[in-house]
């Protein structure tokens, strides 16, 4: 209780947010973005501000994609995850690059039996690294009402966060040899799809397909980003990477006082996984950049 008490008494005024916010840009699910796989599962009202993806089966889900293909930036969008029994279900919001050795940064929401807790899963990956897990458990039921869930990502760092709380940092470390997301295009993407083999409590739970069709709400989706179609794909990178962008000011290359609180009090009540602490998965070695400072 202490906990929760903490999280939602912190002030709302957070820097980072406050920038962003007053840079979204206000995109539709219907102008903006297509279906690029199963569009008889995929829904849209509201002039295109609400989206449904549906799951009917294991091999059955929906996946929409932005037109827009970017370097840097933030994306945000408004969820209300499946309700009920939701085992071996996964919706997710994330970025990704096409082809190989591809970037992407994910939010995924592995469902779980009525009454248990949701898993929330991020990850990064860089020329096609990724194992750079870290998952959670929220402090708010994600069922019950829609979320705001945003991916920041400049030059200096990647940043998670819900609700403007920020939950991870990933630090560019590329001058130390830790891939980094910094030349490969990308989409952002909202889907839903089956993982039952996997997605609750390491598979033991399958999904009731009785249950079907399992429902993922999205309202609302905002880009702020830099456009790679305004510079054209051989001068993305370069033109991204110019200082002038309102994402790369110097004060967005860190958290905030307040918001490394927030996160530090997130990362202690609500962490079930860390990369960095799994050293038995690494043999008691943990990969270089966990040594690293990454606030």
């Amino acid at each position: 209780m202490r906990k929760a008490k903490a999280l939602y008494g912190i002030a709302a005024a957070v820097a980072l947010m406050a920038v962003l916010e007053l840079r979204l840009v206000g995109a539709n699910f219907v102008s903006d973005c297509d279906i690029t796989w199963e569009p008889k599962n995929a829904k849209t009202d509201e002039g295109g501000n609400h989206l449904t993806l549906s799951l009917v089966s294991n091999s059955s889900g929906s996946m929409l994609r932005t037109k827009k293909q970017f370097i840097y930036g933030s994306v945000s969008t408004r969820m209300k995850l499946v309700k009920g029994n939701s085992a071996g279900t996964v919706t997710t919001y994330y970025t990704s690059s096409i082809g190989d050795n591809h970037d992407e940064i994910d939010f995924e929401f592995l469902g779980n039996e009525t009454g248990k807790p949701y898993t929330i899963h991020t990850n990064v990956f860089a020329d096609g690294i990724g194992q750079k897990e870290m998952q959670f458990r929220p402090w708010f039921d994600p069922t019950a009402d829609y979320h705001n869930y945003t991916i920041f990502w400049n030059q200096c760092m990647i940043v998670w966060l819900i609700d403007g709380i920020p939950i991870r940092v990933f630090r560019n470390h590329s001058a130390q040899g830790v891939p980094f997301p910094t030349r490969r295009q990308m989409y952002a993407f909202s889907s839903i799809w089956a993982a039952e083999d996997w997605a609750t409590q390491g598979g033991r739970v399958k999904t009731d397909w009785t249950k079907a069709p399992f429902v993922a709400e999205y309202r609302d989706i905002n880009l702020r980003v830099c456009d790679c179609a305004f510079y054209g794909a051989a001068g993305c990178p370069d033109s991204c990477a110019s200082s002038s962008n309102w994402y790369a000011a110097p004060d967005l290359c860190q958290l905030t006082k307040e918001q490394l609180r927030q996160m530090r009090a997130v990362q202690l009540g609500y962490t079930i996984y860390d990369y960095c602490a799994d050293g038995k998965r690494y043999n008691g070695t943990v990969p270089p950049e966990c040594s690293m400072p990454q606030y």
